[in-house]
């Protein structure tokens, strides 16, 4: 089947993590899990921490952990703004369970100078990066 490309950057705070054509692009946003293929209508969305899909033009997948961040889609030209983003394979496993433990700690440790939103925060992007690097 003949699937038409379009451009693709996935930019994080510190460097261009992805650039080049593709013909799908998954991600999550906040009001719901959603698709980008060739022609879709001008977009703008917010993300939440998940997973990024991207095929290539050759029908190849690539997997990113994401935090969050924004998506814009105009003219064939797709742009992720994104907080973070790793590869599956890239992922630091052993930095994702430490990170993992540190957070549940926290939330249950029932002290009251804790931030429990960033503690539930920390948690979500460590199980989310445990459960991409699992999928490479």
């Amino acid at each position: 089947m003949y699937e038409r490309a379009f451009k693709l950057e996935i930019i994080t705070p510190s460097k261009v993590v992805y650039r080049n054509e593709a013909t799908s692009l998954g991600a999550p946003g906040v009001l719901g899990g959603f698709q980008i293929l060739y022609d879709h209508a001008p977009f703008l969305s917010a993300l939440e921490i998940g997973t990024i899909k991207v095929k290539d033009a050759t029908g190849n997948d690539t997997l990113f952990a994401t935090s969050g961040g924004f998506i814009e889609v105009k003219d064939n030209h797709v742009v992720v703004l994104a907080d973070t983003a790793e590869r599956a394979e890239e992922i630091d496993v052993e930095r994702a369970k430490s990170a993992k433990d540190r957070a549940s700690s926290r939330l249950h440790s029932h002290d009251e100078h804790i931030d429990v939103l960033r503690a539930h925060v920390a948690l979500l992007r460590a199980v989310n990066r445990l459960r991409i690097a699992e999928r490479a």
